[in-house]
């Protein structure tokens, strides 16, 4: 782009995608990149382009009720069909095995329609577990006793505790997962009792086997301008009731949910609601959660050696 020229708009960015697949035989495309990049408009933009449908790989915007907080694209604003949005309640458990039913079969109900699947998200378990070839032990399905004791241990004790106990049993799993981490935890001490090891499968995640041929496309920017792009969102959901929607949460007894405890934007205005601290506080921290949670998805997708990336503010493959 040359110098002092306009930033590309989301249907410059989504031109170029459509031109760099426009040869390719690959029947899904994927868009990733970390929160807060434009990734939803870009997808828009581009479903529109090569009748596409959307298939949404983000872990909470599966959760009914959390709308705001999540980024979702307001559906009276939603260009074309979106899937796995809305699926289960906060208090609800939900994996990444039943992600990938519930991904696979969009994908491939919008295949055998003629259209094209674009999956966009910031999950990267999630779209790998839909894309990639990825086996899920037993444990990773709903109504899991191991699970639930897991869970009875962390509300009684904390996610401290919870990580110390496994620690002890499996180290090397324990090095892996932040202790904050409650529900990475409890899937350790699922898999443990499968006799599978954390740890080594997550050894296994550096293989990519491809389930569906597809396309893979991150966006990116400078990270000072991303962070200030987060703090602008962040501002801007409060703005959108952010808080309301929080209060709905718990007024809806969902407010000791394990998913509302662990989504960033939920869990600190559920504790300033519940008098842990003040809105303003709450507010910095689900600021500083998001940009160390944006490092992290910017670390787990540059390990994928098939996305290309585009830099946002050039429009340009880097």
């Amino acid at each position: 782009m040359v110098a002092g020229s306009p930033r590309p708009t989301s249907q410059g960015l989504a031109a170029l995608i459509a031109e760099s697949i426009s040869e390719s035989s690959a029947p899904v495309v994927a868009i990733v990149g970390p929160t807060g990049v434009g990734k939803s408009a870009v997808a828009d933009a581009l479903a529109l382009m090569v009748d596409g449908e959307i298939v949404s790989a983000d872990s909470m915007q599966i959760y009914r009720g959390m709308d705001i907080g999540t980024a979702k694209v307001p559906e009276d604003s939603r260009p074309v069909p979106y899937h796995c949005i809305d699926i289960v309640d906060p208090d609800e458990t939900f994996s990444a095995a039943n992600f990938q039913q519930v991904a696979r079969e969009a994908i491939d109900s919008i295949l055998a329609r003629g259209k094209k699947p674009i999956v966009c998200g910031g999950t990267g378990l999630y779209v790998r577990a839909a894309l990639d070839v990825m086996n899920f032990p037993a444990g990773e399905q709903e109504d899991n006793p191991v699970r639930s004791k897991y869970t009875a241990i962390y509300e009684e004790h904390g996610a401290q505790y919870l990580h110390d106990m496994l620690a002890e049993v499996d180290p090397e799993s324990a090095a892996l997962i932040h202790p904050n981490n409650v529900r990475r935890t409890i899937r350790a001490f699922e898999m443990m009792d499968e006799g599978i090891s954390y740890a080594k499968q997550n050894e296994g995640m550096r293989v990519f086997a491809p389930f569906y041929a597809c396309d893979y496309f991150g966006l990116t920017m400078s990270r000072e301008l991303l962070y200030e792009r987060i703090d602008a969102r962040v501002d801007e959901m409060m703005a959108a009731g952010l808080i309301d929607e929080c209060k709905s949460l718990v007024e809806g007894g969902f407010a000791d949910a394990l998913t509302s405890r662990q989504a960033i934007g939920y869990k600190e205005l559920i504790d300033a609601l519940c008098g842990r601290c003040t809105v303003d506080e709450a507010v910095e921290l689900v600021k500083r959660s998001t940009r160390r949670y944006s490092k992290r998805q910017g670390t787990w997708f540059r390990r994928d050696p098939r996305i290309r990336w585009i830099d946002v503010l050039t429009g340009e493959f880097i």
